[in-house]
């Protein structure tokens, strides 16, 4: 009866401890399905797309992690097939520059293009009488007071 319960305490302890790296593989899986992006649908991670694509690349992920790669292994085998857009955070090169600069160049621009405007205005408004537009408006002002 004693190897009975050690035998059944063991196959409790051999099921637990698989449960605990399944349940780590499942995690792993998530955070990589939410770092890789759909080919298909360019603004989904692989996890909220219902692409086929994305269903196959979710399958290729999980065998992937069921041969024993890392995350890292992961990514660059991917990255190797697809490139840098199946990244949803691309790394800093000099392909991917526009990327990473690319925002705030057009953000300085855009605040350079409203500042000439808004300075051009000032300019008209401020400046706009000539002197017989100024002399024109005096003699009507005078004509009002009488």
């Amino acid at each position: 009866m004693k190897r009975v319960t050690a035998w059944g305490f063991c196959l409790l302890f051999m099921g637990s401890a698989c449960l605990a790296a399944d349940e780590t593989g499942d995690e792993r899986y998530q955070a990589l399905l939410y770092e890789l992006r759909c080919l298909v649908c360019q603004n989904q991670s692989l996890a909220d797309s219902d692409a086929e694509l994305a269903g196959d690349l979710r399958k290729r992920v999980r065998d992937l992690i069921d041969q024993g790669m890392t995350d890292k292994q992961i990514i660059e085998h991917l990255q190797a097939r697809y490139g840098d857009f199946i990244l949803y955070r691309p790394p800093f090169a000099w392909r991917t520059v526009a990327l990473w600069i690319g925002p705030f160049v057009l953000l300085a621009l855009t605040a350079w293009l409203l500042l000439r405007r808004i300075r051009r205005r000032h300019a008209r408004a401020s400046g706009g009488l000539s002197d017989a537009e100024r002399e024109r408006l005096a003699k009507a002002l005078k004509r009002g007071d009488d």
